[in-house]
């Protein structure tokens, strides 16, 4: 009985201090995808504007040479 009570006393502290530095690694990796995927949607934003400039430049050459 004593030597159940002993390794108890010794596995709680470590489970403890073994979860908390998990749930911090997931967090960290969690960010760390969220901030890749945002990185990605705005790369997609810029390219779409970019898009959107040359479109309306090509319409503006059309338009003057129509004038």
């Amino acid at each position: 009985m004593q030597a159940n009570i002993f390794l108890l006393a010794l596995a709680m502290p470590t489970a403890t201090i073994l979860l908390a530095f998990g749930m911090r690694y997931g967090a960290a990796v969690l960010q760390a995808r969220a901030q890749q995927r945002t990185g990605a949607s705005q790369q997609d934003l810029l390219n779409g504007l970019a898009e959107i400039k040359a479109r309306l430049a090509a319409i503006e050459t059309v338009l003057k040479d129509v004038s």
